[in-house]
């Protein structure tokens, strides 16, 4: 596969040695097309998507409710930036807290609903 795009290139490139390497900048040429593709297929998406994690760690506060990888639901009860953890309430009633890395959290699902009625 590679081979026939080499294959090509190094002729052109022999063929127009004598134009000024004119030539050797053609079969260059898909090699940047290649590559322009590649970006905006691959890195562009992963790298916009990337900083809107990290957008959506740094906006999470205290009482955001949010899904870790796992699956788990939750509250935030603390968070400590500097250690890279956070500590999330699941089960109100037995008021059962797990402690993680911050990285596992998958999304914020926004603040908690306030408790109306008794």
């Amino acid at each position: 596969m590679l081979l026939s795009f080499i294959l090509p290139g190094i002729l052109l490139a022999q063929d127009g040695a004598g134009d000024g390497g004119l030539g050797s900048m053609v079969w260059f040429l898909p090699y940047l097309v290649i590559f322009y593709l590649f970006y905006l297929i691959f890195i562009r998406p992963q790298r916009k998507e990337q900083n809107q994690r990290q957008m959506m760690l740094a906006n999470m506060k205290k009482n955001d409710r949010v899904l870790t990888v796992g699956g788990i639901f939750g509250v935030v009860t603390n968070l400590d930036r500097d250690k890279n953890e956070i500590t999330i309430r699941v089960d109100d009633s037995t008021n059962t807290k797990l402690r993680m890395a911050l990285s596992s959290i998958a999304r914020v699902l926004g603040d908690e609903p306030s408790k109306e009625g008794g």
